[in-house]
């Protein structure tokens, strides 16, 4: 419903790259939205499959672009990640192929970093990936360890470019034992879950806000939430139709959330 007025939602969720910022830039009129938010109280969260990063490393990073998003309204894939291992197996043992952002979520509920008897493999993305920490993973999972991955996105961007990101690794790990992975991020309605228990919110009350249509908005959609598409990333507005699940609503930017 193209830049039909919305009703107002007791809680929001919204993607981050794309939505909020664009590459190192702001979307016009972001601020004033995670302004209000932040005035009236509203409850909400940015979202990002991104696992390198702690929450607290992207406000930082949001914060020197000039957007300015309290830390704790960030909740990324390793976050949703450590919540789902802790969930499945309480105070578990983990062997974890990442960042800060992986490895501090996953001590952060109690789990212990380990390659002896790990009860999972979790692979998450890293700034080099190093073939012995994939060799290693690869026999463990052989020898019956459980394989979570953070999501499924298999390039990112990087310095120079673009990268292999976690699901081309994933595969790779996959190719070698035959045990596909379970992806914990977007378009993973578990992702939307997680965040929405995160808030104490419910997905009645919510409105997911994202820039693609295969993943934001067909997670959203699988999750029982309204969602908005809004048209400054990746979806473009003539492929929308050719998708069998429709955004409740269709907006130029982020800016137009609030009328």
């Amino acid at each position: 419903m193209y830049n039909q007025a919305m009703k107002k939602y007791k809680n929001y969720l919204m993607d981050m790259d794309g939505v909020l910022v664009r590459g190192s830039t702001p979307i016009p009129g972001a601020q004033h939205i995670i302004d209000t938010f932040n005035q009236e109280q509203t409850g909400y969260l940015v979202l990002t499959n991104n696992p390198m990063y702690t929450p607290r490393d992207l406000a930082h990073r949001l914060a020197s672009v000039g957007l300015n998003v309290p830390e704790e309204r960030i909740f990324t894939s390793s976050i949703a990640t450590a919540r789902f291992v802790q969930h499945q197996r309480p105070n578990g043992k983990a062997y974890v192929i990442g960042e800060s952002g992986l490895t501090n979520a996953i001590h952060e509920v109690g789990y212990i970093i380990t390659d002896r008897e790990p009860d999972y493999v979790v692979l998450g993305e890293t700034h080099g990936y190093n073939i012995a920490a994939i060799t290693k993973a690869i026999r463990l999972i052989l020898a019956g360890a459980r394989f979570v991955a953070t999501n499924p996105d298999p390039i990112g961007p990087g310095e120079g470019g673009m990268m292999p990101a976690c699901g081309a690794m994933a595969a790779l790990i996959e190719k070698a034992t035959g045990i596909t992975p379970f992806f914990v991020g977007k378009p993973n309605p578990l992702m939307m879950r997680s965040a929405l228990n995160y808030l104490h919110a419910h997905s009645e009350e919510t409105i997911m806000i994202g820039d693609r249509m295969d993943t934001d908005i067909v997670g959203a959609v699988s999750s029982g939430m309204a969602t908005a598409l809004v048209l400054t990333g990746v979806t473009k507005m003539d492929e929308v139709r050719l998708y069998p699940y429709q955004p409740t609503y269709i907006l130029d930017s982020i800016a137009d959330l609030l009328g």
